[in-house]
């Protein structure tokens, strides 16, 4: 087994670095819809002589690759999706999609992971085992995880742990945000359909209003987080739209309502779940109305490994200095590398690329939304190193 010099072989790759992420940030496609960056990734790996490049999940791709010595498999998991937002930025990497943004960090994952990919094969004296590479489509719609792990990512041969990382403008550039536990919630979605009896609005005696029933269920729902679970745990019930009537003088016959539960103990998860479904049951049939409830399930909380942890905190200790790695705060935001941490002990790390000074401040899924460039090389050494101390 040969070391190399992490940090000079990133440095080495700055400059591809940064182009990979412009041209994957020019060219933003929507989830599923990822066809020209999947050719470009497939075609890298290709290049680099990887043992095995497949496209999986539609425009997912994985890259396998063999180490030296037999040992065991580690899963790099990078998503690739973009929003349908229109950018209002005014740089010269700006997309030329119109509607479409990546207002996310997935252009630099996606180069990050390229640029990692690169080095190992380059040096694949300095690792056992095999490293896979998940170039995940449909994050922002919380589906690709699921498809590509239906696909067989994790077998052939079977997945040991995965790593992965997030940009993130919540963090100074320099910083390594890492934790152990919950870092990220659940997320589901809830849909609330109010049906009452309608009619004219001047004789409400006649019908059975749902728009009221609506407004009463909406405000008992804001209890369930504030009186049923513990103060300790973070937990989210949103009613984030709203839809019924037609006119201003007539009763509606139904309300429509659209909404998110988030948690991060999955017994808080479960309570909500059927909480609202009852309450909201109840509070309708007081007011002569009936409310069915539809839980569409989305995807667990991100739950990172202790032992997994401490590993890439050192990494990043190494790369960044112990100072600049913090503890990164749980947010009640949610992301589908959950699906891969719920079945192999794993990490999820935040590298920081907010520059104040630069103007890159804004939050994500924003139309301004941009990174400090100067975090791609962080994460790439950080996350190179954490694949070699597990790989050894």
């Amino acid at each position: 087994m040969s070391a190399f010099d992490v940090a000079r072989e990133v440095r080495r790759r700055y400059n591809d670095l940064i182009a990979l992420r412009r041209d994957f940030h020019r060219h933003p496609e929507l989830a599923f819809e990822e066809e020209r960056t999947a050719t470009i990734i497939a075609a890298r790996l290709a290049e680099l002589r990887y043992d095995r490049v497949e496209r999986v999940a539609g425009t997912g791709v994985l890259g396998v690759l063999q180490g030296a010595r037999p040992g065991k498999t580690l899963l790099i998991r990078a998503d690739i999706d973009a929003l349908p937002i229109q950018e209002a930025n005014d740089v010269t990497y700006r997309s030329q999609t119109p509607g479409r943004m990546h207002a996310c960090g997935h252009d630099g994952h996606a180069a990050i992971a390229l640029v990692i990919a690169d080095i190992l094969a380059q040096h694949r004296d300095a690792f056992r085992g095999v490293v896979k590479f998940a170039f995940q489509p449909a994050e922002e719609r919380m589906a690709g995880a699921q498809r590509m792990i239906e696909a067989g990512v994790m077998h052939d041969p079977d997945v040991d742990a995965v790593m992965g990382l997030h940009i993130s403008t919540g963090l100074p550039t320099g910083k390594v945000g890492v934790a152990a536990g919950p870092v990220f919630a659940s997320a589901d979605e809830i849909v609330l359909r109010v049906r009452g009896r309608g009619g004219h609005g001047a004789m409400p005696q006649e019908n059975i209003d749902p728009v009221v029933a609506a407004a009463q269920i909406v405000v008992a729902l804001q209890t369930l987080v504030s009186r049923e679970i513990a103060p300790l745990n973070p937990a989210v019930v949103t009613i984030g739209s709203i839809h019924g009537g037609t006119a201003f003088n007539i009763v509606a016959d139904e309300v429509e309502m659209h909404g998110t539960i988030r948690a991060f103990v999955p017994a808080d998860r479960e309570l909500l779940t059927r909480r609202v479904r009852e309450l909201a049951r109840d509070v309708a049939r007081g007011l002569r109305a009936i409310c069915e409830v539809t839980v569409q399930w989305g995807c667990p909380p991100c739950v990172n490994d202790p032992e997994i942890t401490e590993l890439v905190r050192r990494a990043a200790v190494l790369t960044a200095g112990a100072k600049d790695v913090v503890p990164y705060l749980k947010g009640m935001t949610s992301d589908d590398m959950a699906y891969f941490l719920s079945r192999v002990p794993g990490c999820y790390f935040v590298v920081g690329a907010r520059n104040a000074t630069r103007g890159y401040t804004a939050p994500h899924h924003s139309a301004q939304f941009d990174i400090d460039e100067n975090a791609l090389p962080v994460g790439a050494e950080t996350l190179l190193r954490s694949v070699l101390a597990y790989l050894v």
